[in-house]
């Protein structure tokens, strides 16, 4: 069957961990609205693996409900019937023998001959590997018959030891080209919105550098506490949660330099650089530029070791030691148990260098700040200086604002997975972590983690829940004559 403009290939999806939380809540409703936008090929075939007993009919009604929760996605039941023909279900362990000679004569069914395959790694982390390596010793990623690609979730390693170990066990078994590492972070509009922000506006280039930019914060806060993740996250902790990929990730879309084109390989080359250019964070700079706390109430989580010292929020100030960000701090923070959801990115602008307008005795001028919000509350804010009317020279801050949801309409921002599911199916890897930048994010975290496990650094801190977090965070920025910036808070 002949192939659509702007559809997707035909494949096949294997969805390893297929019974969890991951494929019903993300995963199959972002493959249903792309069946309905006529995005997947109508001979795209969806199978499941899992540990767990299901018929074919079964799998399919657990979905179903998935599918339906969806706010943005018009479900009827004849288009859900028509697309849940296209899925199947493999109960088994792959590490098994007999299990994956079962998934091995099932693809061989659906499949009739030569074909395309994606796999998907929704498994618990520790899984990984062993998945990765089965298929590899049964050849099920040679390409000889089709392509062959992976996508790993995060997170890649809980260290840089670790994710060089599962680099090298998914290269023994895959070609890079053919590794798909996700962060649904880079997935979201608004993210891939930065770089079309500034690469394709040429108001934006010519002042997004150490001349003009006094400096940048990058905010991913969360209202939730740790919840049934108390478990994991007590090993983890943000920095391994968030700063080591979310924040790291968009922190290279800010400050990259302009791609000689939109390769996701060129694309992927200017991110690294960025992380390569990171000024470690150790010595003087380890007790100057961060600070870790824990919400109160933490370490009675079910889970949680009663004196556990895992952070769940911290604030790091970072430099980039290049030509175009020399000397410009950038401040990262991320916690949990927070007072508003937000994800944001903010660049301030210097003030100045002279002002021609009398000024109330001990005020001063607010710069410009463009925010970019990610979530919630999508868009793209600039402010600046307007004369207040029917005054001399009274000046007030005003905002210039894009809204996706005003301009685009409430349903008009798709879910990051299905973006990022298409663009595996086309082959870009574009919004995907290549080896060498998880590499590098780890090479800087990793010392930071080693120092503040050993109890080096800034002392643990305490704050309460439902707030902006510890005086420290505020203490960090006032050090240096700034503060924390909120745009697109909820509400």
């Amino acid at each position: 069957m002949d192939q659509r403009p702007g559809e997707a290939p035909a494949a096949t999806i294997v969805i390893f961990g297929a019974s969890g939380d991951l494929t019903q809540r993300k995963l199959v409703p972002a493959l249903f609205s792309l069946f309905v936008k006529r995005r997947l090929h109508p001979s795209t075939r969806i199978l499941g693996m899992s540990r767990s007993l299901f018929s074919d009919q079964e799998y399919r009604d657990k979905l179903a409900p998935g599918v339906q929760d969806q706010e943005c996605l018009v479900y009827d039941q004849d288009t859900w019937d028509r697309f849940a023909t296209q899925i199947r279900y493999c109960p088994g362990d792959i590490n098994k023998e007999e299990d994956l000679a079962g998934l091995q004569r099932l693809l061989k069914e659906v499949e009739g001959g030569p074909a395309n395959r994606l796999y998907y790694l929704a498994t618990m982390p520790e899984l990984y590997a062993p998945t990765v390596d089965r298929l590899g010793a049964a050849g099920m990623t040679a390409q000889d018959e089709g392509w062959r690609r992976i996508i790993v979730e995060k997170p890649f390693g809980r260290d840089l030891r670790s994710a060089q170990e599962l680099n090298g066990r998914v290269h023994a078994a895959f070609d890079e080209s053919q590794v798909y590492r996700i962060d649904h972070y880079l997935g979201k509009e608004t993210a891939q919105n930065i770089a079309f922000l500034r690469f394709a506006n040429a108001i934006y280039e010519p002042v997004w550098n150490r001349n003009y930019v006094d400096h940048v914060q990058i905010t991913v806060a969360e209202t939730v506490k740790v919840g049934r993740r108390a478990g994991y996250y007590d090993q983890s902790g943000v920095l391994r949660d968030m700063f080591q990929n979310h924040l790291l990730q968009l922190l290279s879309l800010v400050a990259m330099e302009p791609a000689n084109s939109f390769d996701a390989d060129a694309v992927r080359d200017e991110k690294s650089k960025v992380l390569a250019a990171l000024r470690p964070l150790t010595g003087a700079q380890l007790y100057q530029g961060t600070m870790r706390a824990q919400y109160q109430g933490y370490r009675e989580e079910p889970g949680v070791a009663p004196d556990s010292q895992t952070p769940t929020y911290a604030a790091l100030r970072l430099f980039i030691d290049n030509w175009r960000w020399q000397g410009v701090p950038f401040y990262l923070r991320s916690g949990k148990a927070l007072a508003a959801k937000s994800s944001e990115v903010v660049i301030q602008f210097k003030t100045p260098p002279h002002l021609l307008f009398p000024l109330p005795e001990g005020r001063g001028i607010t710069p410009n700040r463009l925010a970019i919000c990610i979530q919630p509350n999508e868009g793209i804010h600039l402010s600046f200086q307007a004369k207040a009317p029917d005054t001399v020279a009274d000046m007030r801050t005003v905002d210039m604002a894009f809204d996706y949801e005003s301009s685009f309409g409430k349903c008009s921002i798709p879910d990051a997975y299905e973006r990022l599911l298409l663009d595996a199916l086309l082959g870009d890897a574009s919004l995907f972590a290549r080896s060498d930048a998880i590499e590098l994010a780890w090479r800087f975290m990793d010392p930071v983690l080693q120092a503040w496990e050993k109890g080096m650094g800034p002392e643990l801190t305490a704050y309460q829940a439902g707030t902006w977090g510890p005086a420290e965070a505020d203490d960090l920025m006032r050090r240096d004559g700034r503060t924390w910036l909120h745009y697109c808070d909820e509400g």
